[in-house]
Parts: structure tokens; C-alpha cells; sequence
């Protein structure tokens, strides 16, 4: 049985309706997805800036509500449990934004911000235990234990997303949406965070949404791949399938349009 399961999923935002006018406009940014995620791999979901592809990922984790379809986790349906399970579903299901300056709270610390989802979801230890759970998260994405004390704007942004990636693995989630968590750093430095995050991946047995509008890092990443254009999914293969025996025009546009970078 798939980790997650995506069925006819639909997002229809509705604009323009005013006190002075009745018109209304509907732009559907998710028509009628269905996929599936298999625990352990990446799913590379690939598309060009607006094609849907960050709303979807909200949708699957219920950051923001379906106009319809179905969403199941781990054999749960995601749309269908009360405010207070859904609390305990969020340790397992966790997001890794584009923005990692925007992500995090430039007034805390990074001690604090590590240990904030230990907080939230009352997962209670002694100080000394926080403490050593944020050095080990640190440790484990490549920082030294004395970030702890220091705050995000000292940092550089590979640093800050590296800061975000503890922060998403302090509750040691199985599913982790990473929305564009590289096009907002330079390439080399979304290099290291790529690779970090497959080293990761292999560690903890996590299974990934890694959300991109580049080919070539999804590539490079994923188990399969998704190809997104406005709203809908148009194709899902393996990596191997989708790079080399494409079906669609708009994919093989994508994938002759970006060059390949050294990862």
C-alpha cells in the first residue's frame, strides 16, 4: 500500500467578488490529481512557476483545504479526521519551504526553533535531553552544535536551510514536502542541500514530495517523477521513463530547456 495516496484531488480559488461587483473569478490550480507515494522514495514533482505544483503539496498536508477529492496517509483519510488527530498526524508529515529567511523566526534562537515542534506537540524533556537533541539534529545536517545559540540572520542561506531541515526532522517525520528548497540559494550551494537531503533520506528512511520547476535536480533525486502543467498532472514515471522515453511535448520541453548541473 502506497504512503500516501492522492485521489481526484481539486483546488478551485475563487476571486473578484466584491461589495460593488458580483463577478467572480475561478482559477483552478489542482484539477482532478490522483498519484501515489511509496514509503522510501522521492517523488519528483516537476512543472514550471504556477503550474499547481506548491498547492498540491499544501493540499496533500492539509495546510490548506480541497474544493475535492481524497487524500490518505499511512491508511488514513487525511480530509476526514477531526482538528485534535490530525495535531498527532502532523509529527509525521512535515515541509521544507522555498524561503529558508522566511521560514524561521528571526527573534528566536536556533536552540529554540529546533526544539519549538518538541514543544508544540508536547513531546517534554528535561533541558539537558533538548539540548542534546538539537546538537544531534545540528550534527546531522552539518552544523556545528554552537549554532544553538546564535540566530538565523547570522547565517548564510544554505546555512538557514540546513537550520530548516532540523527543525522538520525534530519530530523524526516518514513524509517531508520539499517545496523548492533549493531555487532561492545559488548552485552550488542547492548542490550541497540536495545531497544532503538524499544522505538524509538513506539515513532515516524518509520518503519525500520534492517540488521543483529544475529537471535536472529532480533527476538527479527522485525515484519517480511527476510532471505538472497548469493544475494537472500530465505524465508519472519512473526517472529513467520520464528523462529518456518522455510521452509528452511539454516535457521533453523541460527537459531541453534547463542544462545539467553538477551535483
Amino acid at each position: 500500500m502506497p504512503l500516501v495516496e492522492v485521489r481526484n484531488l481539486t483546488k478551485v480559488f475563487v476571486s473578484g467578488e466584491t461589495a460593488f461587483s458580483r463577478r467572480r473569478s475561478e482559477v483552478r490550480a489542482v484539477e482532478d490529481v490522483s498519484l501515489d507515494i511509496h514509503a522510501g522514495e522521492t517523488l519528483g514533482l516537476v512543472g514550471e512557476s504556477g503550474s499547481g505544483k506548491s498547492t498540491l503539496g499544501r493540499l496533500i498536508l492539509r495546510l490548506i483545504e480541497p474544493t475535492s477529492g481524497k487524500v490518505r496517509f499511512d491508511g488514513r483519510d487525511v480530509l476526514a479526521i477531526s482538528r485534535p488527530e490530525m495535531r498527532i498526524l502532523r509529527r509525521d508529515l512535515q515541509i521544507i519551504f522555498q524561503d529558508p529567511f522566511g521560514s524561521l523566526d528571526p527573534r528566536m534562537r536556533v536552540a529554540d526553533l529546533i526544539a519549538e515542534p518538541l514543544v508544540i506537540h508536547r513531546q517534554r524533556r528535561s533541558p539537558d535531553e533538548t539540548n542534546n537533541r538539537v546538537a544531534e539534529l545540528l550534527r546531522i545536517v552539518g552544523l556545528d552544535a554552537s549554532a544553538s545559540g546564535r540566530y538565523p540572520h547570522e547565517f548564510s542561506g544554505g546555512q538557514r536551510q540546513r537550520i530548516v531541515i532540523a527543525r522538520a526532522l525534530a519530530l523524526r517525520p516518514k513524509f517531508i514536502v520539499c517545496d523548492e528548497p533549493v531555487s532561492a540559494l545559488d548552485v552550488s550551494v542547492g548542490a550541497q542541500i540536495v545531497n544532503l537531503l538524499g544522505q538524509l533520506q538513506r539515513e532515516f528512511g524518509l520518503t519525500y514530495l520534492f517540488i521543483s520547476h529544475s529537471m535536472p535536480i529532480v533527476r538527479y533525486l527522485s525515484t519517480r517523477i511527476a510532471v505538472m502543467y497548469r493544475g494537472k498532472i500530465l505524465e508519472v514515471g519512473s526517472t529513467e521513463q520520464i528523462t529518456s522515453m518522455a510521452q509528452h511535448d511539454y516535457t521533453k520541453t523541460l527537459l531541453g530547456a534547463t542544462p545539467e548541473i553538477s551535483v
